[in-house]
């Protein structure tokens, strides 16, 4: 994120400015609001990862698949996308792929358009903490009847069924329930994106009840909209925005329903970005039949590339941890040129360091090139430390290493990729989960509410919002699918250093099954490991508590 401000003339004889730490930049020394006070124009302007991973897609589907795609005429109403996200299948999604926004879609049943606008804006601060989510959500359903605070502000609110979710609802409710002037509504909107608008909207309240008496709105009803304004100064979001928000969160949608490989694909090249870690976006994108392929020297471009008609994602050398980005571009490079005949032969045209040699051997990229992992470490060694002269003699003779077992593997690419390309880490352990009675997480929704149970899977999510009043929840991922969790302050507090403290997680809690939404209440937590091993060192793929 960041911004800039124009003035008439020059700037620097209008504000104090000073060089920034970056070359060529330079920061005026008042803060946004005293540059609005002065008249001075202010552009925001933010980076979203996702706008790169939508342009990356269309070349890579335009080549893989035969198909152009075009944003701005994607169908409108499409049944798959619609589909998708009332099942809160939405991971990698934009703006819809956070723990909240997924227990609320099952409710929301989006079925247009602007049901995604009210989305994107519903899940913020100031709605919940206006205790709004629920109510839209009950009239939504049928549950509860659409009023209004007023009969004057029903063509305001109708929209929205009575309920007020944007900054432009505010305004125009405090113009026309309070008799605002323009003035008094600017200073508002400014409130509600202040920093300290929680101060100043208490000195706007005065002027809004003023206003509304006079025009004979009292009590509870005047309660109601003060409740609804002020609590828009935590977090106000206006329409625009959430329209905006909701294109790119229905183009994205509509890549991971029709166009799954490619989307994967640039998610996994523009990463860090988005809710998860990517080793979640690829165990995701198996369950929808999206395969994802290691590291491969004989294949691997440096980014991550399609194969099979686009159903099939290469990992791209930048996975290696430790690989130079120049070192990756010359072994593609040189592989252009002749194929590679042997590791040796590798070694003495990229010339990678020792360390970079030993990373690719670890994580199996040099599979096609004969030998087992450990063999190619042993090679990897033996070239390290004897150089190109002494390579052939040495690398000739056999590795004495065991090999890697099939856990161990998938700990050798956690720590040596991020990702593992092969079966799920909680797949190892299903037997001894199952002797436990513990179930997967594809279980969990053909419990009955109430039900006493026990779950485990890998921690994706650990979260406590600022809105939650110290409630924890937690995500946990197995081979089948999601399971999520409530901890109350109490219980996470018992169990502290366990939930914060293990990769691999179980939790024992009480079904909790409201409009398709399954969620544990958390009574306990227990450890998930193999008898006598380090089964989770390295493997960490946990949002936490961002």
């Amino acid at each position: 994120s960041g911004g800039m401000v124009i003035c008439a003339g020059r700037l620097d004889e209008v504000v104090p400015c000073e060089p920034a730490s970056m070359p060529g930049r330079t920061v005026v020394q008042w803060d946004k609001d005293d540059c609005a006070d002065l008249g001075i124009v202010k552009v925001d302007l933010l980076g979203l990862g996702m706008l790169a991973v939508l342009e990356d897609a269309v070349p890579l589907i335009r080549q893989h698949e035969g198909i152009e795609v075009d944003y701005a005429h994607l169908p409108p109403d499409d049944a798959k996308v619609y589909e998708m996200l009332r099942a809160a299948d939405t991971v990698g999604v934009f703006q819809v792929e956070s723990r909240a926004q997924m227990a609320t879609l099952p409710r929301m049943r989006p079925t247009r358009f602007y049901d995604l606008v009210v989305e994107v804006a519903i899940i913020r601060p100031g709605p919940i903490v206006g205790k709004m989510v629920n109510p839209y959500l009950l009239r939504r359903q049928g549950r509860q009847p659409v009023v209004y605070p007023h009969p004057s502000l029903e063509p305001i609110l109708k929209r929205t069924l009575g309920i007020p979710l944007f900054q432009e609802q505010l305004i125009r409710m405090a113009m026309t329930a309070a008799g605002f002037s323009g003035g008094q509504a600017e200073e508002l909107r400014r409130a509600m994106g202040f920093k300290r608008s929680i101060e100043r909207m208490q000195e706007i309240e005065g002027a809004l009840r003023t206003g509304m008496a006079a025009r004979g709105i009292t009590g509870a009803a005047a309660e109601e909209i003060i409740t609804g304004i002020k609590s828009f100064a935590l977090y106000g979001f206006p329409e625009s925005h959430a329209a905006s928000f909701a294109l790119i969160a229905y183009a994205s949608a509509y890549l991971k329903a029709h166009h799954g490989g490619a989307f994967l694909c640039a998610l996994l090249d523009n990463w860090p970005m988005g809710f998860y870690h990517p080793a979640t976006l690829v165990s995701d994108a198996a369950r929808h039949g999206i395969r994802t392929l290691p590291i491969d020297v004989t294949v691997s471009n440096w980014r991550c590339s399609l194969e099979d008609k686009g159903r099939t994602v290469r990992l791209g050398l930048k996975y290696v941890a430790g690989l130079r980005e120049a070192v990756g571009h010359k072994l593609v490079a040189e592989r252009g040129a002749r194929p590679f005949a042997s590791i040796s032969d590798l070694h003495a045209r990229v010339a990678p360091n020792q360390r970079e040699l030993g990373a690719l051997a670890t994580v199996g990229a040099f599979a096609a090139l004969g030998g087992t992992r450990r063999e190619a470490l042993w090679q990897a060694e033996a070239l390290g430390r004897s150089g190109a002269l002494f390579a052939r003699a040495t690398v000739a003779s056999p590795s004495p290493l065991p090999e890697m077992t099939p856990d161990e593997e998938m700990i050798a690419d956690f720590r040596g990729t991020n990702v593992t390309t092969g079966p799920h880490p909680i797949s190892f352990l299903r037997d001894i989960l199952k002797a436990r009675g513990v179930l997967s997480a594809a279980e969990l929704p053909q419990l009955r509410d109430g039900e006493t149970v026990r779950t485990a899977g890998l921690v994706v999510v650990r979260q406590r919002p600022g809105t939650a009043k110290g409630f924890v929840f937690i995500t946990l991922e197995d081979e089948t699918g999601f399971a999520n969790a409530i901890a109350t302050p109490t219980i996470f507090a018992q169990w502290r250093p366990l939930i914060l403290g293990h990769a691999t997680l179980g939790i024992e809690g009480t079904v909790q099954s409201r409009d398709g939404v399954v969620m544990l209440v958390a009574k306990g937590f227990f450890t998930v490991e193999k008898p006598s091993t380090t089964y989770t060192a390295g493997v960490n793929v946990s949002h936490d508590f961002r």
